[in-house]
């Protein structure tokens, strides 16, 4: 498998978005795959004020949405130990307030 530098990339992109180009046609001048370009296109795109080579919307999208995802599992893990503990000193805490309820110390001590 060949790797092409971004520089290349940007080129071949630059060169198949000028009107009258042929995708088919910079791919054979160039020597590449057919079909390569449709794939850069889909994974990058090339900034027009710095003209460097940017990953595209979508795979922008894919990133953040991948980054929720994992911030949401986080979330979720953090509130079940939440509900965890909660549970543990209420539990905890109605144990000691029925311990220390006057009705308990009376039953026990009319036995």
């Amino acid at each position: 498998m060949t790797k092409y530098s971004n520089e290349f990339k940007r080129e071949a992109l630059g060169l198949a978005a000028q009107p009258g180009m042929k995708v088919s046609q910079v791919e054979q001048e160039l020597g590449i795959t057919p079909g390569l370009i449709y794939k850069w296109r889909q994974r990058y795109r090339v900034d027009e004020n710095s003209h460097a080579l940017m990953p595209s919307a979508e795979r922008e999208a894919q990133a953040e949405i991948a980054r929720l995802q994992r911030e949401l599992a986080i979330a979720r893990q953090e509130r079940d130990i939440l509900k965890k503990a909660v549970a543990f000193f209420a539990k905890e805490e109605n144990q000691r307030s029925f311990a220390s309820s006057p009705r308990t110390k009376t039953s026990t001590q009319s036995r």
